[in-house]
């Protein structure tokens, strides 16, 4: 059976070491109450919860899934003792707005207890998940009223959220958008339709369901510019906030699906359901991505997961399993054939697994707090470079965390050669769980082209320069420095590439668009593996500082020497992948397009 023990001694490194969060302690309010000694708690305390309490259910869930009986989604075994666990612990609030009852901890601590929890059990973490977005939404969108009556419900976890956009025939093209929302004498609508993909839109988890549901009002704007944003719970609410009638939305089915068994994922009929206008008629959109930018840096977080307890797992399978001997001569002799570990193939698979998620959760949680610097930051010029920066990376991080996520947790089955297959070992799990994120909230193929047709051109580029502006400087401070040269020197000719290519883009994609379209996924994961190659430098520099001036007695030097190794394999072994992507880019789009639509 597979196992997960929560990498804290990494998240401790990233927080504390890389990202030196103590540093906000005077500047962003939420960081003050995020000492070290507070931070250490949450992390051993989600460790425990996601070790004890969430891994041992996840293969339950697989293996159960959830059922409709009479209109009502019952959960896996053990799921609601679970869930009761993670908010008589506070959890779901742990980020929360202190107004309405959170804890008002930064954004970056809560990302690294939903990597964990992720890990353990990804189906289950996306009913707590979900409503985190949702609350965002209301918080930025709603009402004081509705901010009130909704939010400290969510923020204990006693209701839960969803998002609702897809219908049976739109997906990423809202413009097709049918759902119905016609107004009442009362200022409420009444919302008429069907969504689909809908992950935890009924359950037996929590008392009230928070449905956050796109649809038009007739009369309004065609196309996306006529789309509004509407509260319709499960259970309509009182004044007092307690439970009123049955609002008329229901689970009409739930989807056989590939993987993440244990949520639930329902076809939702809204049948006149009152719904309640958030923000302005017809700008919903507006709202409802600022939900989906948080949930795509969570789905990002979900990929990185996926990879994680699949290394884990895989390395601990290697080390242990006998096959063949070392190409060099048998490293057990005494044994009759030396562990998979020995093998430069396995090795590679696992290497290759272990730097993609080291280095993608120092750019998550780099993210993280961007987020925080956001929201919080007292200097205007501060906020706008985050949000730049992030904006920028968003849609990058989303793709290639769950592209190699994805990767990683093949890979790591394939290790397990036939066993790999079987479902006792767990690994094909893994694999099946981690393909949904490719395709949930935005299918990555639509985040590339949003980075080269939206945010590459915003603001005139501002952000992309100020991208190329942070490696950049970077390269040139530490590029006569003897020991960071193996890490420095890759990564500033991987930039160089990386602008070559952008100015190709600006070159090629303007006289015929579908250059941007055909190379963008090349371009993408090109600033993927700079951006990474510029977190493993960064790593590279604090690991080469320790070991030469280590702080005590206690100093760890074989966890500085490992990073090391790692960095040094993803400059060699990785980053070199930039040459290919610019050779493809520049390629073009001839020989992608010129093949007749009948000739396939």
């Amino acid at each position: 059976m597979p196992t997960y023990t929560a990498p804290v001694r990494d998240m401790q490194f990233i927080l504390h070491e890389l990202l030196k969060i103590d540093r906000y302690d005077d500047l962003i309010p939420a960081f003050a109450e995020a000492t070290p000694d507070t931070v250490a708690a949450i992390l051993e305390g989600a460790a425990q919860l996601s070790q004890e309490v969430l891994q041992p259910l996840n293969a339950v869930g697989d293996r159960e899934g959830c059922r409709l009986e009479k209109g009502q989604v019952i959960t896996p075994t053990g799921f609601k003792e679970a869930y009761q666990a993670v908010i008589e612990g506070g959890w779901t609030g742990l980020i929360g707005d202190p107004e309405y009852g959170g804890q008002g901890l930064p954004y970056v601590l809560g990302l690294t207890v939903s990597e964990m929890m992720a890990s353990a059990n990804m189906a289950f973490t996306m009913y707590p998940g979900l409503t985190s977005g949702a609350m965002e939404a209301i918080e930025i969108g709603g009402t004081d009223e509705q901010k009130a009556l909704y939010l400290p419900k969510m923020v204990a976890g006693q209701w839960t959220g969803t998002m609702n956009l897809t219908e049976p025939h739109c997906g990423t093209d809202l413009g097709l958008l049918r759902t119905k929302a016609e107004p009442q004498a009362d200022g409420s609508y009444r919302i008429t339709g069907t969504k689909i993909f809908i992950s935890a839109g009924e359950h037996d988890l929590a008392e009230n369901i928070i449905h956050l549901v796109l649809a038009k009002i007739p009369g309004g704007p065609e196309g996306v510019k006529g789309i509004s944003l509407f509260i319709v719970p499960k259970f309509l609410v009182n004044p007092d906030g307690s439970l009123g009638d049955r609002n008329a939305v229901s689970c009409g089915a739930l989807e056989e699906k590939m993987g993440i068994h244990g949520n639930a994922t329902c076809v939702m009929n809204y049948d006149g359901a009152v719904g309640y206008l958030v923000g302005e008629a017809h700008k919903g959109l507006r709202t409802m991505f600022i939900m989906m930018n948080a949930a795509r840096l969570g789905v990002a977080v979900q990929g990185l997961s996926q990879a994680e307890v699949a290394y884990q797992n895989a390395v601990a399978y290697c080390k242990e399993r006998l096959q063949g001997r070392s190409l060099r001569g048998a490293k057990f002799p005494d044994q009759a054939a030396d562990p998979l570990i020995v093998h430069p193939d396995i090795r590679r698979m696992l290497m290759t697994a272990r730097v993609f998620q080291e280095g993608a959760r120092a750019l998550a949680y780099w993210a993280g707090l961007q987020v925080d610097i956001i929201r919080k930051h007292p200097d205007p010029e501060t906020r706008r470079k985050a949000e730049d920066l992030l904006g920028l990376l968003t849609p990058v991080m989303k793709t290639y965390f769950t592209d190699m996520g994805f990767t990683s947790a093949n890979l790591c089955l394939q290790c397990f050669g036939g066993h790999g297959y079987i479902a006792q070992w767990g690994m094909e799990q893994f694999v099946r769980d981690a393909r949904i994120t490719q395709i949930y909230e935005g299918a990555n193929g639509i985040q590339a082209l949003d980075l080269i047709g939206r945010k590459l051109p915003a603001n005139k580029g501002r952000a992309i320069q100020l991208f190329f502006a942070l490696i950049g400087g970077f390269c040139e401070k530490y590029e006569d420095n003897a020991a960071l040269s193996p890490f420095v020197k890759p990564l500033t000719e991987a930039l160089e590439r990386l602008v070559e290519a952008t100015q190709w883009l600006m070159q090629h994609a303007i006289s015929n668009p579908d250059n941007g379209g055909a190379v963008s996924m090349d371009y993408l994961y090109m600033m993927a593996l700079v951006t990474l190659g510029y977190q493993w430098a960064q790593v590279a520099r604090i690991c080469e500082n320790q070991l030469s001036n280590p702080d005590d007695d206690s100093f760890d030097r074989q966890f500085y020497q490992n990073k090391l190794v790692c960095a040094e394999f993803f400059m060699e072994k990785v980053l070199p992948d930039t040459m290919a992507h610019l050779a493809k880019i520049q390629a073009g789009a001839d020989s992608l397009m010129t093949l007749r639509a009948e000739a396939f």
